[in-house]
């Protein structure tokens, strides 16, 4: 399996998020493993950014302390805005 996974990395791929990367808002916070859905696509290559949609088993193990946060700056807790390179295809 070859290491560039981001060619596949489309709208409605299922990804991983790899290890050491944290959340963009709370660097804290590990988002190592979550699973989730491509939905969109922001700019242009390299600096692609893909808006993701966690699973909902990820959303339902999420730490709680993350939820809080989230609502207290009126964060969209389900999803993020991450980089490809921080992604793999699952």
């Amino acid at each position: 399996m070859s290491n560039s996974s981001t060619g596949k990395l489309a709208i409605g791929s299922r990804v991983r998020v790899k290890e050491g990367v944290t959340s963009p808002d709370f660097a804290d916070v590990s988002f190592a493993g979550w699973t989730a859905t491509i939905l969109e696509l922001n700019g242009k290559k390299p600096n692609q950014k893909f808006i993701v949609e966690f699973d909902d088993a990820i959303v339902a193990a999420m730490p709680q302390d993350y939820l809080q946060r989230c609502e207290e700056q009126r964060l969209l807790y389900t999803m993020a805005c991450l980089a490809a390179d921080q992604l793999e295809a699952v």
